[in-house]
């Protein structure tokens, strides 16, 4: 292996964790949180050199994270292959994610749920989901300020 290889390696290693969680909590399931984080990294991997250049290798990261789950959720251009063989159950989600909330997190369109996990789980301010996202400042406030309008509304129903 070469020093890039080697740095790379430890990097995925170090990272695939924090990428996991973050998949998890934008895409809902523990199938479709493996693969795009393995997407990531595999996009990680081809721009490696590119990668290590910026400000922050894991906002850097972060942002491709995102942008692979948002690309994921868009129509397909070919067609998938079904599964014939149904795999063995995963493991329920991280304690801190079950109760009400969740399901009515993952029922949200893809954007207004990436805002809210950028900013509620990961803690992140306006401008840098902004950065993110590739979206301005207002439209991450929009965007959060109609996420949690919709699941206000769901609550309200479930607790009426």
């Amino acid at each position: 292996m070469t020093g890039a290889d080697d740095d790379f390696t430890e990097y995925a290693a170090a990272a695939w964790p924090a990428l996991y969680r973050r998949a998890y909590l934008l895409a809902g399931q523990h199938a479709d949180a493996e693969d795009i984080a393995q997407q990531t990294l595999i996009r990680v991997r081809r721009h490696w050199a590119k990668v290590l250049k910026a400000d922050s290798v894991d906002a850097y990261v972060l942002r491709m994270l995102t942008n692979v789950f948002l690309s994921s959720r868009r129509p397909a251009r070919v067609s998938r292959e079904l599964l014939t063989v149904v795999p063995e159950p995963v493991s329920d989600p991280p304690e801190d994610l079950r109760g009400v909330l969740w399901p009515h997190i993952c029922s949200l369109p893809d954007r207004q749920r990436a805002v809210l996990v950028l900013r509620f789980y990961e803690d992140l301010p306006e401008r840098e989901i902004a950065d993110v996202l590739g979206v301005t400042a207002g439209t991450v406030k929009s965007t959060a300020h109609k996420a949690l309008a919709n699941l206000r509304t769901a609550l309200g129903k479930e607790f009426a």
